[in-house]
């Protein structure tokens, strides 16, 4: 911060008390500075030039925020920092751009020669303190661009997950998968590549591998263009239509279609509005499962709640109410944002593909290869609240046809349907319907169809291809209607009642009631559950009913758990099977397991144990199980690793973090204090922890962005971070590099003065941590590096003369170092080496 001086308050209090006598021509009509000055006072003129002031800035109009910045007789202003943004239309990143042009110091007056980012003239306004930014955009329209702009030339990176599971038991031969996914960028377009390698386990010994893409793609502002080997799909629409039968296999050829990859997601309210009724001015905390997303003030009475800053998408939140410190409701709400599209100008989303099907490095049997396939998939806008959709797909030389229908039908109800049908399999009908009454929900369901699964494939996320466990021939039909009913804010009840025909036949009933409550002093949730369903093979195929009774308590220190629960089933021969079990939680911190927990259970058969293990460390995580079975005694068990290998051009690096957003950045983090702990905040959305050494930073693809670093938590150290932040602008796929120096300081107070001992104003004092301005006698304070004590003394961009301090010579009070006068002498410069000068 640089303080204004006592003269220079009431320079502004002067200025202010005559700006309504100054002529109208005068703020309109640019005017040197020395032209400004003029009118003032000589003991005001000196407090004018090459001192810190205080300034509005504006940018084409609008306000950008309040500055501290150094005005010189040449004409030229110089930023020193931003002191108060939160009055400005623009984000952080916009903000950031402009404070890195006026830093290194611009003329004022209309831009000459080569002029970045646009602009034509920077302006400095005595009257109001204000500087103002023209660009070419000030006349334009001022609504908010759509897409990203791409970043120019280009970016480079790639970015390789892997993942590899096991499983296997004394009965159960081992079995597993390893799978590879790569994303790169070069240029514009961005590289996808997907290899799986997987053993079934069973009499299945054989080794099953495949690659599934391998393709680059380029995105458009509201297309996309996919040229390679693929998997067929209907990427780019808002509802996808329903398809009956096989899934299509890989292929190679070309893709087309929507793309909101480049589309700003401009901030829209749910559809369903939120409400919450205070009897007191509290604040309401959004949740999403378990994660605060959002918090708001609120006053008494009926209240709104502001939803255009949540996430889009249909998905159910928690609602808690916060009065005088004390959560006092909580209610469960869907917020429904289906991607934002109510945009009544692009009423279409499609996706279109064609090319031939093949396999590439595959000993899959079922898949197939040497047929042509193409289709095309829409979504059509009818109304804000109709969404319809269709697509015809040739598949293995069958044709698929999808329809479907989204149709919000008032604040409270919605419903979605499908129709569709494949040649050589039949017709098929889903039907969701929602209806939502405050209190709770109500969800309608009903899907039939004709099924043959004998030569039918799955193929889950990962890529992975497993055969159907149950083959089945007919008709199958499955109805269903849930409940779920806030009774209080500390209970609930929920039931579901479904009927299906087909694979599983029967009436199935489940009823379910949970609690909040304290036990023993600690927080506590019961659950009490009553089940009636179908027969299966694990019971018998005679019916599943019983009862089953939960806890679970948060006893003990803080992230520990204790788990019960006592119940009533049928056994694997029809019969009764009356089972408890006890379980323990503890999450860990600062160490690799990052949780543990041990269960063991007594049934009918006997007593079985499982225990389960998460852990991370900076390049790997993952987890493992191991479980006894109480009705053999066998023993099986699991593990899961994943880990990311990130690549930008010279450096590389292993990270245990997969939640990606497009692209990445590694950073070295070289530190003068052991064990610190630096936060990055992405601009963009989302932040990382950072120590010592090499680590990586998830950001998001596409935007022209910044990454801002400080100290994790409340104790700061006496320290600074350079630099501060960083802007990013990467296609998906792409990885940057960059250092960042944490470095111990010291508070330098001093007075610089020339030969004759008279006080030097408007110089800038910089080290390698900071740099200050000399006020108009001379003072200035500023952070040093403490290992690296030299000075610089810069006028008119002249190197006038260097010091280096000698830390023990100098009075240290309170972290800050008294140093007294600097004499700033030619000779400086070539002895930099500074003896105790006190004032004299």
């Amino acid at each position: 911060m640089f303080p204004m001086t006592p003269i220079a308050a009431a320079l502004v209090l002067l200025l202010c008390s005559t700006a309504v006598a100054a002529p109208a021509t005068v703020a309109n009509t640019p005017r040197s500075l020395l032209a400004q000055a003029k009118g003032l006072p000589a003991d005001f003129e000196e407090h004018f030039f090459d001192v810190p002031l205080a300034v509005r800035v504006e940018l084409d109009q609008q306000p950008l925020g309040e500055a501290m910045v150094v005005l010189s007789r040449d004409d030229r202003i110089t930023l020193l920092e931003f002191t108060d943004t939160s009055e400005n239309r623009y984000g952080p990143a916009e903000r950031e751009k402009w404070a890195s042009y006026l830093k290194p110091g611009v003329p004022l007056g209309a831009c000459t020669g080569s002029c970045p980012d646009q602009v034509l003239a920077v302006h400095y306004n005595l009257e109001n303190s204000l500087v103002s930014i023209l660009t070419e955009n000030a006349e334009r329209d001022l609504e908010a661009k759509r897409y990203f702009e791409q970043p120019l030339g280009g970016s480079s990176g790639l970015m390789v997950r892997n993942q590899l599971n096991l499983n296997g038991g004394q009965q159960q031969d081992l079995g597993g998968r390893f799978g590879l996914e790569a994303s790169g960028s070069l240029g514009n377009w961005s590289q996808t590549f997907n290899m799986q390698v997987a053993r079934l386990g069973g009499p299945d010994d054989k080794l099953y591998h495949a690659i599934h893409e391998l393709y680059t793609q380029r995105e458009l502002q509201g297309t996309f263009f996919r040229l390679g080997y693929f998997t067929p799909n209907s990427e780019g629409l808002t509802r996808q239509p329903r398809t009956f039968g096989t899934s299509p296999d890989t292929a190679v050829g070309v893709m087309y279609g929507s793309s909101d990859s480049l589309a700003i997601n401009t901030p829209m309210p749910s559809v369903y509005p939120v409400y919450v009724t205070a009897n007191r001015q509290g604040s309401v905390e959004i949740y999403r499962d378990g994660l605060l997303i959002n918090t708001q003030s609120v006053p008494s009475g009926l209240q709104t709640l502001d939803t255009r800053p949540l996430p889009g998408g249909i998905y159910e939140v928690e609602v808690r109410l916060i009065e005088d410190g004390q959560i006092t409701s909580t209610t469960q709400e869907l917020i429904y944002k289906p991607n934002n599209w109510r945009n009544l100008d692009e009423r279409w989303r499609y996706n279109l593909f064609a090319g031939e099907e093949s396999k590439l490095f595959s000993n899959w049997e079922q898949q197939a290869s040497g047929s042509t396939t193409a289709g095309a998939s829409v979504n059509y806008l009818m109304h804000p609240r109709v969404i319809v959709g269709a697509s015809a797909r040739q598949i293995r030389e069958k044709m698929q046809f999808g329809t479907s229908i989204d149709w919000t039908l008032a604040n409270q109800i919605s419903l979605y349907a499908n129709v569709y049908q494949t040649q050589g399999y039949g017709t098929g009908l889903d039907l969701q319907s929602l209806y939502n009454y405050g209190a709770g929900s109500l969800v309608i369901s009903h899907n039939r169809s004709w099924l043959d699964t004998t030569n039918l494939y799955d193929t889950l996320p990962d890529g992975t291809r497993v055969r159907q466990r149950n083959v089945f021939i007919g008709q199958t039909s499955n109805s269903s209607l849930a409940l779920n009913h806030r009774i209080s804010s500390k209970s609930s009840i929920n039931g579901r009642v479904s009927h299906s025909e087909g694979n599983t036949e029967g009436v199935g009933l489940d009823l379910g009631w949970n609690q909040r409550t304290v036990l023993f002093g600690s927080d506590a949730n019961w659950r009490l559950s009553v089940f009636d369903r179908p027969g299966s093979y694990s019971s018998g195929d005679a019916r599943n009913r019983g009862v089953d009774l939960s806890i679970n308590v948060a006893l003990g220190p803080p992230g520990q758990q204790i788990t019960g629960s006592i119940g009533s089933r049928t056994d694997r021969d029809g019969g009764r099977d009356n089972n408890a079990s006890l379980g323990w939680r503890k999450n860990l911190e600062g160490h690799v397991l990052q949780n543990v927990s041990v269960t063991a259970l007594t049934d009918t058969y006997g007593v079985g144990v499982s225990s389960l293990a998460n852990f991370r460390t900076a390049a790997i995580n993952g987890d493992g199980f191991i479980q006894r079975s109480s009705y053999n005694g066998n023993f099986t068990g699991g593990l899961n690793v994943d880990s990311t290998l990130v690549v930008d051009g010279q450096k590389m690096m292993l990270t245990s973090l997969h939640e990606m957003r497009g692209a990445g950045m590694i950073v070295d983090v070289e530190s003068d204090i052991d064990n610190v702990v630096l936060r990055a905040d992405d601009y963009s959305g989302g932040s990382a922890a950072l120590r010592p050494g090499r680590n990586f930073i998830p950001i998001t693809a596409y935007q022209n962005s910044s990454v801002g670093f400080d100290f994790e938590g409340n104790s700061v150290p006496a320290a600074t971070i350079e630099p501060a932040r960083t802007r990013y602008h990467l296609n998906k796929g792409g990885v940057e590099y960059r250092k960042i120096r944490v470095m111990k300081t010291l508070t330098v107070l001093g007075r610089l003065v020339n030969a004759q001992g008279q006080p030097l104003k408007g110089h800038h004092v910089i080290n390698h941590a900071s740099r200050g301005v000399t006020e108009v006698d001379g003072f200035f304070s500023m952070e040093m590096n403490a290992g690296s004590p030299t000075l610089e003394v810069r006028h008119d961009n002249q190197l006038l003369c260097q010091f280096r301090l000698d830390a023990s010579r100098h009075r240290n009070e309170n972290n800050v170092l008294m140093i007294g006068d600097l004499r700033c002498t030619p000779d400086t410069l070539a002895d930099v080496t500074l003896t105790d000068q006190k004032a004299g």
